[in-house]
């Protein structure tokens, strides 16, 4: 069966150290307090290079198994998923005179009959949309930490 990769990248500035940044995105479970569709992930203890995520909304639940394939302190921790919904990316990051820029990569496989049955563009602006407005709650929530107030 054919399919199709569709590929977003999307980043923010956050006014938050290089060292804050990277250990709120690095430390994996995490990620479902800004990360609106993650509803869990979980770092498998025989495995810390293995995670099992969850991703649902009210109308659809996928999970997958994801390996870690890069991880470089303070620079990038790329994945791809082994099991599952397929999908693999890159959270990559810059230390810009004591604020971070986090750059966010997906891709993801859209099966070619789903995507006959949904205008891939409008999908794409979906998840796109979604996925900067995560990274937006990714820098309120440093905010936040850094005011003692989550």
């Amino acid at each position: 069966m054919m399919s199709n990769w569709l590929e977003h990248s999307v980043q923010v500035e956050v006014d938050a150290p290089i060292d804050l940044v990277w250990s709120l995105w690095s430390d994996l479970e995490q990620i479902p307090r800004w990360m609106k569709w993650i509803d869990s992930v979980q770092v498998l203890e025989n495995d810390p290079e293995l995670s099992q995520w969850k991703l649902a909304s009210s109308s659809f639940e996928f999970t997958w198994l994801s390996r870690i394939l890069k991880l470089v302190y303070h620079q990038i921790i790329q994945w791809e998923s082994v099991d599952g919904l397929p999908n693999r990316g890159a959270v990559r990051f810059y230390d810009h005179h004591g604020k971070s820029i986090v750059r966010l990569t997906i891709a993801y496989n859209i099966p070619s009959l789903l995507g006959q049955l949904m205008d891939n563009l409008f999908l794409g602006r979906i998840i796109e949309s979604t996925v900067q407005a995560d990274l937006v709650r990714f820098k309120e929530y440093t905010i936040k930490l850094q005011k003692g107030l989550q």
